[in-house]
C-alpha cells in the first residue's frame, strides 16, 4: 500500500512521489495516523529514520484545508542547520500546495526575515532566540497558531534554550496540537513534557539506541598520532562522503587544512565560520563537491546526506547521547554504514558506556603496517598546518622563487655584478634592507611575545643606536642625493598601501 493508506491529498502525493519516497518508514507508520487525528505526540526516535517526514506530511495534509499565507505552523528546532533541513523537506513536498514556509535564526540579518513575515507564510522553522526578538518587535503574529513542534528537544536542553521554549510557549494560543520529537529523552525534559502535551500518544522507536544499521569500530592510538592514522585509514578505505567530527573548531580548522593539503575535497563546519560560509560547505558536502566534511558537534544534528558511508570520530564524544547523534549521520533511512571511532587511554570510561548502551563490546581495529609507537613531532613542526585555500602550492612556490632570486643579492652571498658604483650601490642598500627587515622581524616576534615596548625596539636592534636606525638613516641620505626628497622613514607620514 506504501504511503497511500494515509489517504494524503494529490497534491502531497505528488510531493512524495516527487522525493521517491515509496514506503513510510516505521516512526512514519506509526506517528502519522495519531497526528492526523490532531493529538499530541511524544516521538522518541533515533535519527536517521524519516522523523522529520513524520511530522510534516500530516502537518501539510491540515494546512491544506484552511487560508494560507497566515502563520498556522510554528517548529522549533535547537541550530541553524536543523531549521534549514526541515525548512528543504518541506520545500520539496509544497510544490503543489501553495503552502509557503520560511526559517528564521541568528547570524544573519533581520530585515529580510521581517519582510517575508510580512508577506505572510503558512510555516515558521525558527530557533527560539531570533524568534522572541521578533516577539519584542511584535514583527509575528501567532493569534492563528495551529500546531506547535519541538524537534530536538534533548538537544534545545542541552544548549540552554528551556528558558526560551518556555517564553515562546507562553506567547502562542493555548489551544493548539504539540508534537514533541527527539532521538533521546533525558529525565530533565520530563517536566516540559507534562508541562505542555496534553494526553500526548507516545511513540518509541530504537529510543536512545545508536541505528542497527551502523557497524562500529574503535581504533585505539596515542594523541599525537591520530592525524596520521586518519590519512591512512582514509588511503585504505573505500568511502563514499566521509564525515569526520572533532572535540573542537580549532582541531576542525586544523584537520580539514591538513587534509586539503593531502589532495581531498574537503570542507569544515564549526560555530566561527559565517552563515554563508556554512551554508557553502553544507551544500557543497550534500552535492558532491567535497567528498569529506570536519565538523564540531554543531553538525551532529540537523545534517541529512544519505551518501554519508563513514563516520570517523578523531575526537570521542563526552557523552552516549552525542555519540548516538554523531553517528547517525550514517546508515540513514535503513542504509548500512560504518562509525570509527579513534580512542586513546583516556577515553575508557566512555567507551564502557557506549558499549552499555550497544550492549555489546565494540570490536578493536589496529592498521597493519602503521607505525604506533611513531614519537610526537616537534611542535613547531606538528603545529605548522599550510594554508587552507587554494592557492597554497602556488603561494609556497612563489614565495620559494623570490627568496631564491633575492638571496642572490643579499648580504649572505656574494653579488654576481658588483664591480662598478652602480652594482656596488646596489648590493649596500640591499645588505641594509636585509638588515632592517631582521630587525622588524625580531620586534614582531617580541610584540607577539607581548614584550612590544620601546627597550624591547632598542633590544632587536642590537648595539647602540641599533642596525635598523643606521640603515634607514643612511638609505635617507642617499634618497635625498638622488632627489627622492619626499621619502620618508616608516611611522613618520608614510601611507600604505
Amino acid at each position: 500500500m506504501g504511503f497511500a493508506i494515509f489517504k494524503f491529498h494529490p497534491r502531497i502525493t505528488a510531493g512524495i512521489k516527487a522525493l521517491g519516497f515509496t514506503n513510510p518508514t516505521p516512526i512514519q507508520s506509526k506517528g502519522i495516523p495519531p497526528i492526523l487525528e490532531g493529538r499530541d505526540v511524544l516521538g522518541l526516535a533515533q535519527t536517521g529514520t524519516g522523523k522529520t517526514a513524520a511530522f510534516v506530511l500530516p502537518i501539510l495534509e491540515r494546512l491544506l484545508a484552511g487560508s494560507h499565507r497566515t502563520l498556522r505552523c510554528l517548529i522549533l528546532a535547537p541550530t541553524r542547520e536543523l531549521a534549514e533541513q526541515i525548512h528543504e523537506v518541506i520545500r520539496e513536498l509544497t510544490p503543489h500546495t501553495g503552502i509557503r514556509s520560511m526559517t528564521v535564526y541568528g547570524g544573519v540579518g533581520m530585515q529580510p526575515q521581517i519582510e517575508k513575515l510580512r508577506a505572510g507564510h503558512d510555516i515558521v522553522v525558527a530557533c527560539p532566540g531570533r524568534l522572541l526578538d521578533h516577539f519584542e518587535r511584535k514583527m509575528i503574529n501567532v493569534s492563528k497558531l495551529e500546531v506547535l513542534v519541538i524537534d530536538e528537544a534533548d538537544r534545545m536542553f542541552d544548549m540552554g534554550f528551556l528558558p526560551n521554549i518556555r517564553r515562546v510557549i507562553a506567547k502562542i494560543p493555548k489551544k493548539r496540537q504539540t508534537l514533541l520529537f527527539s532521538a533521546t529523552m533525558p529525565n530533565e525534559l520530563n517536566h516540559l513534557v507534562t508541562e505542555i502535551l496534553s494526553n500526548p500518544v507516545a511513540i518509541k522507536f530504537g529510543h536512545s539506541a545508536p541505528v542497527e544499521t551502523v557497524d562500529h569500530a574503535l581504533f585505539p592510538t596515542p594523541e599525537h598520532l591520530k592525524t596520521p592514522l586518519l590519512l591512512e585509514l582514509l588511503k585504505r578505505t573505500e568511502t563514499g562522503s566521509v564525515l569526520i567530527f572533532t572535540r573542537t573548531k580549532h582541531r576542525a580548522k586544523k584537520v580539514s587544512r591538513v587534509l586539503e593539503h593531502e589532495g581531498y575535497a574537503v570542507a569544515e563546519l564549526q560555530g566561527n565560520l559565517s552563515q554563508n560560509r556554512r551554508k557553502e560547505s553544507l551544500n557543497g558536502f550534500r552535492s558532491g563537491k567535497y567528498r569529506i566534511l570536519v565538523a564540531t558537534d554543531i553538525a551532529a544534528r540537523g545534517l541529512d546526506v544519505s551518501t554519508i558511508s563513514h563516520v570517523i570520530n578523531y575526537d570521542i564524544p563526552d557523552t552516549t547521547d552525542a555519540y548516538t547523534h554523531r553517528i547517525g549521520r550514517t546508515g540513514r533511512m535503513l542504509r548500512s554504514g560504518d562509525a570509527f571511532t579513534f580512542v586513546t587511554s583516556e577515553d575508557t570510561d566512555v567507551v564502557r558506556s557506549i558499549e552499555r548502551v550497544l550492549k555489546a563490546p565494540i570490536e578493536r581495529r589496529m592498521l597493519e603496517g602503521f607505525d604506533y609507537k611513531a614519537p610526537s613531532q616537534p611542535r613547531n613542526k606538528r603545529d605548522s598546518m599550510p594554508r587552507s585555500n587554494s592557492h597554497a602550492h602556488a603561494h609556497k612556490k612563489e614565495h620559494s622563487d623570490f627568496r631564491d632570486q633575492s638571496s642572490q643579492h643579499s648580504g649572505r652571498s656574494k653579488p654576481t655584478h658588483s664591480h662598478g658604483k652602480s652594482g656596488g650601490f646596489r648590493h649596500g642598500r640591499d645588505e641594509k634592507r636585509e638588515t632592517q627587515n631582521n630587525s622588524e622581524r625580531e620586534i614582531s616576534r617580541n610584540s607577539v611575545k607581548g614584550s612590544y615596548s620601546k627597550d624591547s625596539v632598542r633590544a632587536a636592534t642590537s648595539d647602540g643606536q641599533g642596525r635598523a636606525e643606521k640603515s634607514f638613516g643612511d638609505a635617507h641620505k642617499k634618497r635625498k642625493l638622488s632627489g627622492h626628497s619626499s621619502w620618508k622613514p616608516f611611522g613618520q607620514g608614510r601611507r600604505r598601501g
